[in-house]
């Protein structure tokens, strides 16, 4: 299967809504190259092909990402399709493998974190610091319709951040083609003589996407603003130490988010525990709870949240090696990196006593119970830890995940992150930066289209 080269399709205006979808958030003048999730389905050939068509309008690089799931016995052949079809377009081209055991159980969920986790290292590679998905207005239909019957995926934005962390950090989402419907893509393909590859798992029934196409076939999407919650969530502040205040009145999307952030994982909160935690916000109750592994401590107007240390006790992780030069995520919150061998990161918990006076009287200013979850440096060879060295260099990222996931950036130029930081002169408290930010929603993907 040979795809033409170039944009010769009759539908002028789809490539002109592209075109201004795509100039509306990517940068013209970048050397940075725009990635795409291209499975070779033909919602994705599609937006290869007018992606490609702006990257070579734009001077921008284009590199498409494709992932062999290894659960279908034609999966290589559409991985060398997929190939193909981004090289007869002019982009560059990656394949990527999920090996490893699958699950029997949760296996449509298993694969699309695996899809975003390969997506995201491979982007973050080359360099690029958006993803172009080919999410249609028939995506958002069968996702509404998959979540009223219970289903848990999250809406998909047009503008969002990649889902997975850390391997997402930095990143973010653009589907372009959330107001385009499928037939209308697959139409503009055949006028260019176009081929893509139809997976037999779309018609499959036991797949709840696949039934949600089906019963939604012959209706009529409302498009993509049933898919966008634009809804601002005021009250939310994140501080230069990885802590972040909220306001009791905080919204339910903004409080989720915040949790995660802090806790340093990826999984949301479930929604009845979330509910039982906003009810008590709302009715002014004073108390200490801990959720996504982050820690509420609500005292008055007074809602401060950090990371649960007691997690760190319970989880008991190993020290994180560090190898020179190569940036390394602790606990999902601080990014570390050291000029030379023989630097650990390890939790300040069981380690608090055997710090200096110094780092002791730095720590004592965190809040109480946030003290124990405080990266602390470990030599090789050296007497006790340290709170911070000349030698090492460190980024905090609650912050910096928080303005991804709230909504703060609009654009690609804004994903330019904080820039390093030497340990030793940027102590974790004591410089006491905020910012305020308005909330988002979470992001969801389906199989190749």
């Amino acid at each position: 299967m040979q795809l033409r080269p170039g944009i010769d399709g009759t539908d002028t205006g789809l490539v002109a809504r592209i075109f201004a979808r795509l100039d509306r958030r990517l940068s013209s003048d970048a050397l940075q190259p725009v990635a795409l999730a291209l499975s070779g389905g033909g919602d994705s050939i599609a937006l290869l092909r007018l992606a490609a068509a702006w990257a070579r309008a734009r001077g921008r690089p284009l590199t498409a990402l494709s992932v062999d799931h290894r659960l279908n016995p034609a999966s290589a052949d559409w991985t060398r399709f997929a190939g193909e079809a981004a090289r007869a377009a002019g982009a560059d081209w990656r394949g990527l493998v999920w090996d490893g055991d699958k699950p029997a159980t949760g296996l449509t969920a298993a694969a699309r974190a695996a899809r975003h986790r390969l997506i995201a290292e491979a982007a973050r590679a080359v360099g690029a610091r958006v993803v172009l998905f080919a999410h249609t207005a028939d995506d958002i239909a069968e996702a509404d319709l998959m979540r009223a019957e219970g289903s848990t995926l999250g809406r998909v934005r047009e503008w969002s951040p990649s889902p997975v962390w850390p391997e997402g950090r930095g990143l973010m989402l653009l589907r372009p083609l959330l107001d385009e419907r499928r037939e209308t893509l697959r139409a503009w393909l055949a006028g260019q003589g176009a081929d893509w590859i139809e997976d037999p798992a779309n018609a499959d029934p036991r797949f709840g996407r696949s039934r949600a196409r089906r019963a939604l076939a012959g209706t009529v999407p409302d498009g993509a603003a049933a898919g966008r919650d634009r809804s601002s969530s005021e009250g939310i502040t994140a501080n230069h130490d990885g802590t972040v205040r909220i306001a009791r009145d905080v919204r339910a999307r903004g409080l989720a988010a915040a949790l995660v952030c802090v806790g340093g994982g990826a999984t949301p909160p479930r929604g009845d525990r979330l509910d039982r935690l906003m009810q008590r916000l709302q009715a002014g109750e004073d108390f200490a709870a801990a959720l996504c592994g982050a820690r509420v401590e609500a005292d008055g107007e007074t809602v401060l949240l950090m990371r649960e240390a007691g997690e760190l006790a319970r989880r008991a992780p190993p020290p994180l090696l560090l190898h020179p030069g190569v940036e390394a995520v602790w606990d999902g919150r601080f990014a570390f990196r050291a000029s030379e061998a023989g630097w650990s990161v390890a939790p300040a918990r069981g380690r608090l006593s055997a710090l200096s006076a110094a780092d002791r009287a730095a720590v004592n200013r965190a809040p109480a119970a946030a003290r124990g979850a405080v990266p602390v440096l470990i030599r090789d060879g050296q007497a006790g830890p340290v709170l911070a060295d000349a030698g090492v260099e460190r980024r905090e990222l609650v912050a910096e995940r928080l303005r991804l996931a709230l909504d703060e950036t609009t654009h690609e130029d804004d994903l330019i992150a904080p820039p390093w930081r030497n340990a030793a002169e940027a102590p974790i408290f004591g410089d006491r930066q905020s910012r305020p930010w308005a909330q988002s929603g979470p992001a969801d993907d389906r199989g190749p289209q």
